[in-house]
Parts: structure tokens; C-alpha cells; sequence
């Protein structure tokens, strides 16, 4: 079996075990009258989308450019991060409006119903992540770290559910909920502002351009570097265009050398593909 359809096979079945679940929580939700769950089944909705795209992406990973989209296909997958955010932000506003009033008028919570769901939660995100973790593909990587915020999440619904077992403290729940929210918030507006740079074509964050014009004019023969862009195709391939100026004593069939060292300095900052256009001065 190949490691692409060792990982479609993978993101398929974490998938449709989200989806299913996230189903199950919204009810489960409701019925129990707990906030804490329904925050999560917000969560696991967002988790959802982002593996359905991922599931769809990895089909097209290996997708060559064309016609219509000469950079390929990798960009759709910052698209899925995209739409997935944007879910997760009003999804999570929503949870927010619902919350906060409990905090100043607490409604009674089924603990006994949030237990099992807690358990029944821990199970099958930990299941999903357990196929995930220590996959080949970066969307595999990426996913089970996410499915493992998901389990911290049901830990601390199963240590609420616990506690008002024994003790009526119906504030904890939805608590635990707006704690749960907020920070998902913070990770979705982070991811937001990543994806957006992607799509404005903004320099990535690993990438000091100061730093490498200098060492790139620091190859001998370079004289000046003009025109440097650096972007990125996916959050992940960097992609750079220059102009190289070369000093008086360059010979020319010196150019296809230094456009070598200049690919073999910047694969460092995983840049993989470069486009170097050299100007020679005349003698």
C-alpha cells in the first residue's frame, strides 16, 4: 500500500468518525442541557470540515499544474483552512452568547450524561488521532495535534461531570465552556492571520530577506540582488523570484553555477522552487 493511500485511508476513516460523533454531541448537547458539550460539538464540527478537505485534498496533492491553475492544486488546502476557521469563529461567537448568560443564571446539567459522553468522546477522538499520529503526509501531522486538543477538551468535560456528581456546582459547566471556546478562538484567529498571509502572498514567517539578499550577494560574483520576492504556495513550499546582478570579471557559463548555490542557500528556508534571472555587465 503507498504512503498517499495509506493517508487518504487514514484522513477517510478519522473523518467519518468526526462527523459522526459531532452528530451525536449536538444532541447529546441538548439533551444534557451543557454548554461544555456543545462547545466541543462546535469544535469537532470545525474538525469536520477540515478533515473532509483534507480527505478531499489529499486526492489532488499529487495533481500537476495546468492550464487553469499553473501552481497546482496546493492552494486549496489554505482555502480549507480558510473556510474551515471562518466556521469555527461564528460557530464559536455562538457558543460565547450562550455561555456567558449561564454564568450569571446557571441551569441545572445532566453530569451523569456528560460523563459518558466524555468517555465516549476521549474514545474516539483518541482513536482518530492514534490512526493520524505519526502519519507521512503534513495534513496527517497537523490533524492529530488537533484531534488532541479535542481530548483535552473531553478530559476536562469528564473531570467537570465527575465533580458535579457529587457536588451541585452547575456553574463549572458552562465555565469549562467559555475556558473551552476561548481558546479555540485564540487558535482559530491565529490560523486565520497565517492563512490570510498566504493569500495576500506576504513573506513567509520563516523566511529574513534581508538576511538572504545578503548572503546571496555574498556568493562570489554577485554584485546586487534586484527584484526579490518570496511567498508561499501552501503555508508550507516557499516559492522565490530574483534578479541577479553579476560583477564585470563573471564569465557567463559561471551563471548556471551561482543559480545553484543560490537554490542550494535557500532550500534551507524551504524554498523548493526559484526562478534566478541573471544580468551580466559588459566588459
Amino acid at each position: 500500500m503507498s504512503k498517499n493511500h495509506s493517508s487518504t485511508k487514514n484522513t477517510r476513516l478519522a473523518f467519518f468518525l468526526n462527523l459522526i460523533f459531532t452528530i451525536i454531541e449536538f444532541i447529546g448537547g441538548y439533551l444534557t442541557n451543557s454548554m461544555a458539550i456543545l462547545s466541543d460539538a462546535v469544535h469537532d464540527l470545525g474538525d469536520s470540515i477540515s478533515l473532509g478537505g483534507a480527505w478531499y485534498l489529499q486526492k489532488l496533492s499529487n495533481k500537476e499544474g495546468n492550464n487553469k491553475y499553473s501552481f497546482g492544486y496546493k492552494r486549496f488546502s489554505t482555502l480549507g483552512a480558510l473556510i474551515s476557521g471562518i466556521v469555527l469563529l461564528f460557530g464559536s461567537i455562538f457558543v460565547l452568547t450562550e455561555a456567558v448568560p449561564r454564568l450569571f443564571n446557571p441551569t441545572h446539567s445532566d453530569a451523569q450524561g456528560m460523563l459518558w459522553f466524555a468517555i465516549l468522546g476521549v474514545a474516539i477522538n483518541g482513536f482518530a488521532a492514534w490512526r493520524l499520529h505519526g502519519g507521512s503526509s503534513m495534513n496527517e501531522k497537523v490533524l492529530s495535534w488537533h484531534l488532541l486538543e479535542d481530548i483535552l477538551g473531553w478530559v476536562g468535560v469528564l473531570i467537570i461531570s465527575i465533580v458535579m456528581l457529587f457536588k451541585d456546582i452547575h456553574i463549572l459547566d458552562p465555565i469549562l465552556s467559555i475556558v473551552i471556546t476561548c481558546f479555540i478562538l485564540f487558535n482559530v484567529i491565529r490560523n486565520l492571520i497565517k492563512t490570510m498571509k498566504v493569500f495576500l502572498d506576504a513573506v513567509p514567517d520563516e523566511v529574513d530577506m534581508d538576511a538572504i539578499r545578503k548572503e546571496i550577494e555574498g556568493i562570489n560574483g554577485v554584485e546586487r540582488v534586484a527584484h526579490l520576492h518570496i511567498w508561499s504556495i501552501d503555508g508550507e513550499e516557499n516559492t522565490m523570484i530574483t534578479h541577479l546582478y553579476t560583477s564585470k570579471n563573471t564569465a557567463f557559463d559561471k551563471h548556471e553555477e551561482i543559480k545553484e548555490k543560490v537554490r542550494n542557500l535557500v532550500s534551507e528556508v524551504n524554498i523548493n522552487h526559484s526562478t534566478i534571472e541573471i544580468h551580466a555587465k559588459e566588459n
